[in-house]
């Protein structure tokens, strides 16, 4: 009899496993690392790296850990980025990494469609036990996934077609979520999207108008909006829901970005006192950083209503949905959380971030306002008084909104080796969003280095203006 030897045979390019070399991915990584930005150009989105090396964040990093980066010289840098939001809980946290040891070791008989596993079963029980008024969760793997089951979900349950959104919101970039995103920049060329409507970030009146209609199915919202970091207004939230209530709509709180701790609570939606909504998006912070990993949480109701029969028990799933990976990163994630007290940490340093920032705003004239909850702080930029400046602001402005930002963002990595980036495109606004592990230490550092930055501005600073005059050219040329 012939060996069954099917898919292990190799080729010359592709040795089998156990034949050759094989696959070494240390190996790999020092014969080939250097090639990251030309790879980069040639294979993938080749705007990415133009941009970089025009702003000059074209940097080797060569390992992570916590708040910090290193690159090859040894030399630390301040991440007060946190990955967009993913990096919670730091770069590579032990117990985050124990847990995927553990379960990689487990082999686990993971993902065979037609059974139960205990960890999603697990961690939806813990994420629900943060909010208690909610009953069910289903697991795909990203915050728009998340934000796209809601819409489907809101709409069945609902029997309505139309959702309404707020202006300059940012829920995702599929389909779905796309036709609920608040800028033309992200939906131009995409049409057509979902029914949708658009209201001004606060708007009661605009709400009650919309709803009136009587085919609206929810209304998505971020408590906190991660475009220029503008809160809903206090009692926006309870009001609104109680008008989505009284004409038989859903409020969705997107929690992708200010979930798990971002703002100081748990949820953000839980600043104010009443609110509870019917579905809440999670995804970011959960992974750890590790497995991508998002969340929707929701109400038996609704979830019995899509599920409402075993004909339809796939008829909303997800290939890698609650991969056992991806749960015990959400796991650790929480017991991190609690057990080093994260929300708490997020809450007392932010207020102490906020508060030393703000006491810059009446110091520099090019500072205008310091908001946010939390770890989640914008900065703005706006108008000078004195005429020397004001001539230099209006430089950049004829050229492209948003570039004094961009200005400072520069020198925070250049010359003080911290990260950080605009909150959105067309805003002079930087959006602080670190790890939730930072303390008095980082910032120190960031307040330090911001304060010098500030100092260079104000007091003419050549390089920091040729850097803008750069900027100014690079923008003319793109138009």
């Amino acid at each position: 009899m012939t060996a069954d030897t099917t898919g292990t045979a190799g080729t010359a390019d592709h040795p089998a496993s156990g034949s050759g070399k094989g696959f070494d991915l240390t190996r790999l990584l020092a014969e080939r690392g250097a090639e990251r930005y030309d790879l980069h150009a040639r294979h993938l989105n080749h705007q990415l790296p133009r941009m970089l090396h025009t702003i000059g964040f074209d940097k080797v990093y060569e390992r992570a850990e916590g708040a910090y980066f290193w690159d090859a010289d040894g030399q630390d840098y301040l991440d007060m980025l946190a990955g967009f939001g993913v990096m919670g809980v730091g770069r590579h946290h032990p117990v985050v990494r124990k847990a995927l040891h553990d379960v990689l070791d487990a082999s686990l008989a993971d993902l065979t469609r037609f059974d139960c596993q205990p960890l999603p079963g697990l961690l939806a029980e813990k994420l629900l036990s943060y909010a208690p008024h909610l009953d069910r969760v289903f697991f795909g793997n990203s915050g728009t996934e998340a934000v796209e089951t809601a819409l489907k979900f809101a709409r069945y349950a609902t029997g309505r077609p139309r959702v309404l959104y707020c202006s300059h919101a940012f829920h995702g970039l599929t389909t779905g979520s796309l036709s609920v995103n608040g800028e033309d920049g992200f939906r131009d060329g995409f049409a057509p999207l979902l029914p949708d409507t658009a209201i001004p970030l606060g708007d009661l009146v605009a709400l009650e108008r919309e709803l009136a209609r009587g085919d609206v199915a929810a209304f998505v919202v971020e408590p906190v909006q991660g475009k220029g970091v503008h809160e809903t207004p206090p009692g926006f939230l309870r009001a609104a829901q109680d008008l989505l209530h009284r004409h038989k709509a859903l409020l969705i709180a997107d929690e992708v970005q200010t979930g798990v701790g971002r703002t100081g609570d748990f949820f953000a939606y839980q600043h104010e006192a009443g609110v509870e909504p019917d579905l809440v998006c999670v995804a970011k912070a959960l992974s750890g950083g590790y497995v991508p990993v998002g969340a929707t949480l929701g109400k038996d109701w609704i979830f019995k209503k899509v599920y409402s029969s075993m004909d339809r028990v796939l008829v909303h799933s997800a290939s890698f949905g609650s991969n056992a990976q991806a749960m015990a990163a959400g796991l650790a994630v929480l017991s991190v959380l609690e057990d080093e007290q994260v929300v708490a940490n997020a809450r007392r340093t932010g207020d102490l971030l906020r508060t030393r920032l703000a006491a810059l705003v009446g110091k520099y004239e090019l500072l205008h306002d310091v908001r946010g909850r939390g770890l989640m702080i914008g900065i703005e930029f706006g108008k000078p008084s004195s005429l020397g400046l004001r001539s230099r602001w209006a430089m950049l402005q004829a050229a492209r909104k948003g570039l004094f930002a961009q200005m400072v963002v520069v020198p925070l990595l250049q010359k003080h080796r911290i990260l950080t980036q605009v909150s959105g495109d067309h805003l002079e606004v930087i959006k602080l969003i670190p790890p939730l592990i930072i303390g008095e230490r980082e910032v120190d550092r960031f307040v330090d280095a911001f304060t010098a930055v500030m100092d260079d501005a104000h007091g003419g600073g050549g390089l920091l203006w040729d850097f803008g005059r750069t900027l100014v050219k690079q923008a003319v040329a793109n138009r």
